[in-house]
């Protein structure tokens, strides 16, 4: 008798299992109503899809579930005019494929830890920033920010008060055309702020494509600590990279074109980037209107103990500048970097700037360096994407001065082996760099 019970037992229990519906993997809907409806009640693991169209919204649709998805039918064909997303204490959401046009907007919160913002347009003119990361941990990646004229940056790197969004990783985006005409406000990713310059953010920002990002004189501009910049391509724009505030940021193996890196603040590592400029200021050594900034501080932070190193840097007039203020750039470094092109003074510091000099070639014209440098033809020849590269029997081939154990690698990157040759580039006959294109970066890239 018992043992029948427990059968019948586990045969209702088998029987419930069986009769339970399926949840589906993926939900379609066709409005903003039925999106918050299928966003109230979505599971772990699903996939909610929103038809193409144009899509308004009174107010932003909120999302509150974890571990989902949001996603365009296809990326870029459905268009919030109004609206948009709010995202409540959720993990693990990722947002893709959606255009965000007129006055819709989307904001990571602190809360939305772990968000993905993927594949996405941001358009037009915006109030405040296109798109504000609060959230530690978050990736934002192949999204097009396009066609800014106010004021206001494309990406904030934010954070709650007395903090900073950690680890944020912003890659393979395509920032275009930010022609916001006033002195400054417009940059294309701001990350941080000035009063938040001594927390460390540990972002890296590598592989997008900056082009006429005109909206302020920094393009990428940097206001925390611990951060990376690296492989970036910027053209076509008034903007630089910047290390407006803050330390111990590494800018590494960008190819920027008519652009520049200017730097304040200390132990930043500038190396291994490709910067071709055809008037002047490749690398600015930025003023110093105080030797060191406090935490809240918003003016300029000397430059201290910033080494600058295996850059290849090409231009007229003074390629490497040091911008003049009350205290000048202070335990320095400039080593192995080629500068060549036509001046008559390539490297201008400030007076007073201590400086140590060492391992660099620099060709074309007078130095305005009296040591730690030779002068002699790199032999540079432009390859098939329209990089400079060392070419057989450059006399920059395995002969750089000094010990700079972090750079490992050159700006393709390739490893360095042996003796590191001078410059951006380590000479090799397969090397396959090329500079960031629209089609490499942005909604439809691969």
């Amino acid at each position: 008798m018992i043992r029948s019970l427990a059968a019948v037992g586990a045969a209702a229990l088998l029987s419930s299992f069986v009769q339970a519906p399926a949840v589906a993997a993926v939900v379609t809907v066709s409005s903003a109503s039925s999106l918050q409806a299928a966003l109230d009640t979505a599971v772990p693991g699903q996939r909610i899809v929103l038809t193409n169209g144009v899509h308004r919204a009174d107010k932003p649709i909120k999302i509150t579930k974890s571990k989902i998805t949001v996603a365009a039918q296809r990326a870029g064909g459905a268009v919030f005019r109004t609206g948009g997303f709010e995202l409540g204490a959720v993990r693990g959401v990722t947002i893709e494929g959606f255009v965000f046009d007129g006055t819709s907007s989307l904001v990571v919160p602190a809360e939305a830890e772990g968000t993905r913002i993927t594949r996405n347009t941001y358009n037009g003119d915006k109030s405040g920033a296109s798109l504000t990361v609060s959230a530690n941990d978050v990736e934002v990646d192949h999204n097009t920010f396009s066609n800014r004229t106010n004021e206001g940056v494309y990406l904030q790197i934010a954070g709650p008060d007395g903090k900073i969004a950690q680890r944020t990783k912003v890659h393979h985006n395509y920032f275009y055309n930010h022609s916001y005409s006033g002195l400054n406000g417009g940059e294309s990713i701001r990350l941080g702020y000035s009063y938040k310059q001594q927390l460390s953010a540990y972002a890296v920002i590598e592989h997008n494509l900056f082009d006429k990002a005109n909206g302020d004189p920094e393009a990428i501009s940097v206001k925390s600590s611990d951060n990376t910049v690296r492989f970036n391509t910027i053209r076509n724009s008034k903007g630089y990279i910047v290390l407006r505030h803050g330390h111990r940021t590494a800018v590494e193996g960008n190819l920027l074109f008519n652009s520049g890196i200017r730097f304040h603040g200390n132990d930043h590592k500038v190396f291994n980037n490709h910067v071709e400029n055809t008037g002047d200021r490749a690398i600015v050594f930025g003023k110093g209107s105080e030797t060191d900034s406090g935490p809240t501080s918003k003016l300029h932070d000397r430059p201290d103990r910033v080494t600058v190193a295996f850059n290849t840097l090409i231009g007229t007039g003074a390629v490497v500048e040091a911008d003049t203020g009350t205290y000048a750039p202070k335990d320095c470094v400039f080593a192995n970097n080629i500068i060549k092109g036509s001046s008559s003074k390539f490297v201008d510091m400030m007076s007073g700037s201590t400086v140590k000099y060492e391992g660099n070639i620099i060709w074309g014209g007078t130095a305005g360096i009296s040591s730690g440098y030779r002068s002699v033809d790199p032999k540079l020849v432009r390859d098939s994407n329209g990089l400079l590269r060392l070419s057989s029997g450059s006399p920059a081939i395995e002969t750089s001065a000094g010990t700079y154990s972090y750079v490992t690698r050159d700006f393709d990157p390739q490893s360095r082996v042996g003796k590191p040759d001078v410059g951006a580039d380590e000479y090799s006959s397969s090397a396959s760099r090329k500079p960031l294109t629209p089609s490499d970066v942005g909604v439809s890239a691969p």
